[in-house]
């Protein structure tokens, strides 16, 4: 490795890698999407797997990340196509490039080693930092930002829908007790709100730290993770090939249900209202689910990489136009 280089490998190891490429069976010529593409990982294997005349296109909104993962991706040449984008723009990747459809798609909405480690970053109490949280530092407004604007009322929302903390309503009238005060701009200053926020027994019970759920509430809404999601999941069935595979590994529960919602009702087709006897959409099924249930990471590899213990994969594989299996 040349002198002064970062190895991406080295920052981040990426997450169900064995378990993605085996489900989705990239081939030769096959054009595939990774809509999250990190520091590569996924991609990297896949493209290899695939072989000859496989393309990738490849979008992260991090250009920290997209710029690590173009320089591991620099065997495939001209195979790898990479874009500045939410994964929630990927037809305008696709579009770009003339695709009508991809062979295959992968998402892994984790946060990234590169990110949480960088405490410049603010995704993290770990160390202290700015409190910032944008995975693309250039849009929108920052953790800071809503800490020190938001009403009581929607902080607290953040916290309890996105955190899933049942203690939402008390971190949040901790925060503004202290913005009170002067403004909240370090990530161990809002970590250690929260954690006064919780009952003191409760502060030493939990398994995580009493902050964890906030700063998961306020990375979500601040990157608009939720609504990215809900798009993604309603357009990309539209651009996958018949027989495609679609993977998505999610890391909460608000995410994983999503993913699962959506799968389930594209393998139903019929969206009836649910008290009706029979159906009268005509709706025909597009997706088949694969994964009954989630498959997660193995013992060996939470042991070799504990990010990895919240990781749920799901794939479904698209349809023909009459509903039957490619």
């Amino acid at each position: 490795m040349m002198a002064g280089r970062v190895d991406p490998a080295s920052i981040h190891t990426t997450v169900l890698l064995h378990e993605v490429i085996e489900w989705l069976r990239p081939v030769p010529g096959g054009r595939y999407l990774d809509g999250t593409l990190g520091m590569g990982g996924h991609s990297l294997a896949l493209m290899r797997r695939a072989g000859q005349g496989a393309e990738l296109a490849g979008l992260d909104r991090d250009r920290s990340a997209l710029a690590l993962a173009g320089e591991r991706l620099v065997e495939l040449g001209g195979r790898a196509h990479l874009f500045h984008l939410p994964f929630s723009r990927f037809e305008e990747a696709l579009d770009d490039l003339g695709w009508e459809t991809v062979d295959g798609a992968v998402l892994d909405l984790g946060v990234s080693s590169l990110q949480l480690d960088e405490a410049q970053r603010g995704f993290s109490f770990i160390g202290d930092g700015p409190l910032d949280m944008r995975m693309d530092p250039d849009s929108g407004p920052s953790a800071e930002e809503q800490v020190n604007t938001l009403k009581h009322g929607e902080l607290a929302r953040i916290i309890r829908v996105y955190g899933e903390d049942p203690l939402a309503g008390k971190i949040a009238s901790a925060i503004l007790r202290a913005r009170d005060k002067g403004a909240i701009t370090r990530t161990l200053q809002l970590a250690e709100i929260v954690r006064l926020a919780y009952p003191p027994k409760m502060r030493h019970t939990a398994r995580n730290h009493p902050a964890t759920r906030t700063f998961q509430g306020l990375r979500i809404a601040v990157n608009r993770e939720t609504e990215e999601l809900e798009y993604y999941l309603k357009t990309i069935v539209g651009r996958l090939a018949p027989g495609a595979r679609l993977a998505i590994i999610s890391f909460h529960s608000l995410e994983d249900r999503a993913v699962k919602h959506a799968f389930r009702d594209a393998a139903k087709g019929c969206h009836c209202p649910p008290h009706q006897l029979h159906c009268t959409c005509d709706g025909t099924p597009v997706l088949k689910v694969l994964t009954r249930k989630p498959q997660l990471p193995s013992d060996d590899e939470m042991a070799a990489n504990p990010r990895s213990r919240s990781a749920k994969l799901r794939v479904a594989e698209r349809l023909g136009p009459d509903g039957e299996e490619a």
